[in-house]
């Protein structure tokens, strides 16, 4: 049979569990907050950043001489326990939920303050002993303790996003190397322009995720600014002096993030603007990876009636009516999870903007969109990378036989024939379907067979030379 005891808040009691380890304001927001079905146990880096946090402001606030060593220690045990990723079902509020943050917060104080108490021989909820507000969330208010978990968490998964990203670019490179050798048409509005290498193609897609990669160090610079200690609205009230300074301290060299405290706490606890350039950082990958999945899945068009220049490895069947039928479904799924990027660009941007005066109260939506679309893209990297881009194979008698019966092939006409007579013989190709070759040497009579064969060379439509008369 369960038991029960009793909590209290300045809105009356409620019977808690005594299996638990939160208490009423987490039962409180349990009640209030059915939104996503998402607990924040599910970003567990969240509830290990806070621990990080709590822990911090402990060992501050016992160094500034209003917190005792027994309340210490215990709150230092229960946070390196949650470090360790113990309790993780004991945080149960949903992902978005109204109090910028109270209702983390407190589900944090409160498991913390209950796993103390039981670390110092008491039973849970003998808040007298050890307390969610008094001690554990001493010197904080939710508005400085949530965003620097917030930013904590997010340096660490952006850090794990970056790993993905790696990957990927990696496999495009050791792709690129592979198809060096293999000639294709290059091709400007979905027409044909002039030759390149498949190689080339590839190393152009590592090229632009190599970029994004340094674009994501960059913007985690702008998270490691926190405003610990501003509590309230960035005033310190009830903070003791020289606190701001030495929790910060102390969380950078517990967490090893090198976190540093803003210059100016009011404005760092209204703004947000470091979320939306995270966010538009984010963007920026999911579009441009998204691009290469475009690319991809046109090269692989066909295979008949298609470009059908590379193949992608056949992952499942197609279709439950067209037998023989099979999709580009690794592509096809990193394209929808880029789109998901896109729209939670705006979710945040929104939010980022209706902060109103000292504090932007919008923040959990900004987290669960951030924490969102960073673990999805990073799961749709690793799986582009590891279930289709790896297996993927040139075909390269049609690409080289698209270049040879290719108009766009002219263009190195130019600088021998000039632009007009090289435009006239792309004319009459395209109005009668013979090749370049048959009418320049052939026909008109206009370079000889060795002239050709010089512009003509693999070497050089790989590896384009200047040459005229």
């Amino acid at each position: 049979m369960d038991t029960f005891r009793k909590e209290h808040d300045f809105l009356g009691e409620r019977d808690i569990p005594d299996a638990v380890y939160y208490g009423i304001q987490t039962t409180r927001a349990l009640e209030n907050f059915h939104i996503t079905g998402i607990p924040i146990a599910k970003e567990p880096l969240f509830i290990k950043a806070f621990a990080y946090v709590k822990k911090a402001a402990a060992l501050a606030n016992q160094q500034c001489g209003v917190l005792s060593a027994e309340v210490t220690e215990a709150i230092c045990y229960a946070c390196d326990r949650l470090i360790a990723g113990e309790y993780l079902d004991q945080f149960v509020t949903d992902m978005i939920q109204g109090g910028a943050g109270t209702s983390v917060n407190m589900n944090v104080n409160e498991v913390i303050a209950n796993i103390g108490l039981e670390h110092l021989g008491h039973q849970k909820g003998m808040y007298n002993h050890l307390h969610p507000n008094n001690h554990v969330n001493c010197s904080q208010s939710t508005n400085d303790a949530y965003p620097t978990a917030f930013r904590l968490a997010l340096y660490w998964k952006i850090q794990s996003f970056i790993g993905s990203l790696e990957a990927l670019q990696k496999s495009f490179a050791v792709k690129g190397e592979e198809f060096n050798h293999v000639l294709k048409m290059g091709r400007t509005q979905l027409q044909d322009a002039v030759p390149m290498t498949l190689g080339a193609e590839f190393h152009g897609f590592s090229t632009t995720i190599r970029e994004d990669i340094q674009r994501l160090h960059e913007v985690k610079a702008l998270i490691c600014e926190i405003n610990m200690g501003a509590t309230a609205i960035g005033t310190s009230i009830n903070a003791p002096e020289g606190y701001p300074q030495i929790v910060t301290q102390i969380l950078a060299d517990l967490s090893g993030i090198p976190v540093v405290l803003a210059e100016d706490l009011i404005e760092a606890t209204c703004d947000t603007g470091a979320y939306v350039q995270v966010s538009g950082v984010l963007k920026r990958c999911a579009v441009k990876v998204s691009k290469i999945c475009n690319d991809l899945r046109l090269l692989s068009s066909g295979p008949r009636a298609g470009l059908n220049e590379i193949n992608l490895p056949r992952m499942q069947p197609g279709s439950s009516i067209m037998p023989g039928k099979v999709n580009p479904v690794i592509p096809e799924v990193v394209n929808q999870t880029a789109y998901y990027v896109v729209g939670a660009d705006m979710t945040i941007t929104m939010a980022a903007e209706s902060g109103q005066l000292q504090l932007n109260v919008m923040e959990p939506v900004i987290a669960f969109s951030l924490f969102s679309s960073l673990s999805y893209l990073e799961n749709a990297c690793y799986t582009l990378q590891s279930k289709c881009v790896d297996g993927i194979t040139a075909n390269e008698e049609i690409c080289k036989n698209m270049v040879m019966n290719s108009i766009g092939i002219v263009t190195s006409l130019n600088p021998i024939i000039g632009y007009e007579a090289s435009a006239s013989i792309a004319k009459e190709a395209l109005a009668t379907g013979k090749s370049i070759h048959e009418i320049t040497v052939l026909e008109r009579k206009i370079i000889t067979q060795a002239k050709w064969d010089e512009i003509f060379s693999i070497e050089n439509l790989i590896h384009p030379k200047f040459i005229n008369v």
